[in-house]
């Protein structure tokens, strides 16, 4: 926690992630992972991790008295691009706190969407323009 609270600190105002971006897709989340996954590999990248946020939030609801139900399904993809990342950390060492860069897929009342965190930092615009690029290529038919 101090650690965290340190970094977050010592970065630069702006550089903290300022808007969620979310598409549409128009179909299941098996689907749209299916689609996600071709997006990122597509661009030739490899999925580091999938955090199944969704199941964890299930799993781990009534351990805390959590009543609310949040997904039917949710996903968080870790990836990471060595082109991008060297651009973007050579433009600022201290984009590294922004690595991997994920996006997510999630359903809920009967709708899936995919999406990403934008960086307001002008530094991150090559990892936004990726994150952005990957999730429109993965929403379009």
């Amino acid at each position: 926690m101090l650690r965290t609270l340190a970094l977050l600190l010592a970065l630069p105002a702006g550089a903290i992630a300022q808007e969620v971006v979310t598409r549409p897709y128009d179909g299941s989340f098996d689907e749209a992972v299916f689609a996600l996954e071709n997006a990122i590999i597509g661009e030739g990248l490899v999925v580091d991790h999938i955090s199944h946020v969704g199941e964890m939030l299930a799993r781990t609801g009534a351990d805390i008295g959590a009543e609310t139900h949040l997904y039917d399904a949710a996903d968080v993809y870790l990836f990471c691009s060595a082109t991008t990342s060297r651009e973007v950390m050579e433009a600022d060492p201290l984009n590294i706190a922004f690595c991997p860069y994920s996006i997510f897929v999630e359903s809920r009342d009967g709708r899936t969407s995919i999406g990403y965190r934008s960086f307001e930092r002008e530094s991150m615009g090559p990892v936004n323009d990726l994150l952005a690029r990957i999730t429109a290529t993965a929403t379009e038919f």
